[in-house]
């Protein structure tokens, strides 16, 4: 039986590392999509014999044109799409908000929010089109699409604004068998949560970390789910974190 094929953004270190890694481990072909052709092929060699199965496509999903010849690579290289992980994000400097420059706010909104419409709009596209019809997409919204941390104002708009995405996608994907869901993750170890982190007021106590091999399992297992079933929301954060009640 033929693999299913997923499409992964962001994929060349982190959250995206991690869960290529879990697809490639559990049989999937995977598209893995990143601005460094470096990073992407370190994760494709982190994936051992499952590489075979890997393809790297470098591209930019602020850009609509390399978008579109991402999804077109991918579908050459594997025939359809199954999953779309969501998952190319950046951060800001914490600063305060008045200080915030035009061009950082519109850089962290252009790469989380649009470059996950313009992914979101090439796979409804495909998925539409293909048979058997349809397929998931999976958003990364993090913590911050439900409190945001002092000085992110940029980055908790854009993962805000990523649940209306999800909402809208997972609405307009029932007549198609698409099926649209969202995880929020917080405090995993990558590099992006551990300047968060620090960018907390002095005198912060530390924020406990979780291993980034827990998310890819998570990630894997929303994938996993027949099409009629869907995991609209899911949180996983370190347990010790500070985010309910009062921490």
């Amino acid at each position: 039986m033929t693999s299913k094929v997923a499409l992964i953004t962001g994929a060349g270190s982190g959250i995206g590392r991690a869960v290529a890694l879990a697809f490639l481990a559990d049989g999937w072909r995977v598209t893995l999509s990143g601005r460094r052709a470096e990073a992407l092929e370190e994760t494709i060699g982190l994936a051992g014999d499952a590489r075979a199965r890997a393809a790297a496509v470098v591209g930019d999903v602020t850009r609509p044109e390399q978008v579109a010849a991402l999804f077109a690579r991918s579908q050459a290289a594997f025939g359809r799409l199954d999953v779309l992980f969501n998952n190319a994000g950046i951060s800001a400097p914490s600063v305060p908000l008045e200080e915030l420059p035009f061009e950082t706010w519109n850089a962290v909104i252009s790469t989380n929010l649009t470059g996950a419409f313009l992914c979101t709009q090439q796979a409804f596209r495909i998925m539409k089109a293909q048979s058997p019809r349809g397929g998931r997409i999976i958003n990364n919204g993090s913590i911050s699409a439900h409190a945001p941390r002092v000085r992110s104002v940029a980055y908790t708009a854009s993962k805000h604004a990523m649940t209306g995405l999800t909402k809208s996608t997972s609405l307009d994907g029932r007549d198609y068998d698409i099926a649209c869901g969202q995880i929020d993750i917080g405090n995993a170890r990558t590099e992006l949560a551990t300047k968060l982190s620090q960018a907390s007021p002095a005198g912060h106590t530390p924020e406990p970390l979780m291993d980034l091999a827990h998310v890819g399992q998570a990630v894997l297992n929303m994938a996993k789910l027949p099409l009629d079933a869907n995991v609209q929301f899911m949180t996983i954060m370190a347990t010790r974190m500070p985010f309910i009640g009062r921490g």
